[in-house]
């Protein structure tokens, strides 16, 4: 799959002003970008990242970037609303990606929710891997087929997803044994780093913690197995 990036200050500022999706502009260390496309940036809700200009080269393909290179996004993003309608008029559900920076994981998640069903991802913008080549080639395609909505606050998200109707389950270590739960849908099913796991504020948001029992002497499973677990057991009985 070909690279999705535009280099370039005017490029970049127009690709903005254009409001096309972008996952993440690059900076060079020695590179001051204008101000309007700071400006952009920041209306947009586009974290500007500080890297090597060897870095800005290697993604654009190119020494003649101006120090300055944009990720775009392969899919475009919804409003949250538009999943959760769409997760409760499917009696279905969605999953959650909070701080997972790993893009092969994401991509396995995301195939496994298409294939078992499931209408999309809520992500969030901070902390997480961008959706970009490596995704799409690790969920086979399955992301297009998924809506996925990117959100600055995963936390306010799920309470308006509970508002209309819906169930809210963090995968984790110390809450009931998902085998002897029955999972309510529609939900979300909120998936977190490998190294922290769930963040304190989704935990708190949720309406059960729901964890994965284990026998063996490895102490946590990868989140691309966990989740294909926890996404079996939201729909086994439907299946």
């Amino acid at each position: 799959m070909e690279k999705l990036t535009v280099h370039g200050r005017n490029p970049v500022i127009e690709a903005l002003r254009a409001g096309r999706e972008i996952e993440k502009i690059y900076v060079a260390h020695d590179s001051h970008p204008p101000r309007e496309l700071v400006r952009l940036a920041k209306d947009r809700g586009v974290k500007l990242q500080k890297v090597s200009r060897q870095k800005v080269e290697e993604l654009a393909g190119t020494k003649k970037t101006q120090g300055v290179v944009a990720l775009l996004s392969p899919v475009p993003y919804v409003h949250p609303g538009e999943l959760f309608s769409e997760a409760i008029e499917k009696n279905s559900f969605f999953i959650v990606i909070d701080h997972i920076t790993d893009p092969q994981n994401v991509g396995n998640l995301l195939r496994t929710c298409e294939v078992l069903g499931g209408v999309g991802a809520l992500i969030s913008k901070e902390k997480t891997s961008p959706i970009n080549q490596t995704v799409v080639k690790a969920s086979s395609g399955a992301i297009f087929h998924l809506k996925v909505s990117k959100v600055s606050s995963l936390q306010r998200a799920l309470r308006e997803f509970k508002d209309m109707g819906g169930w809210v389950f963090a995968i984790e270590k110390g809450g009931r044994d998902i085998r002897e739960f029955e999972i309510v849908l529609p939900c979300a099913l909120i998936l977190g780093s490998e190294d922290k796991g769930v963040s304190k504020s989704l935990l708190d948001v949720s309406d059960d913690i729901l964890t994965i029992p284990m026998r063996g002497k490895t102490t946590s499973l990868n989140v691309g197995s966990a989740g294909a677990i926890a996404m079996w057991e939201a729909v086994r009985r439907f299946i």
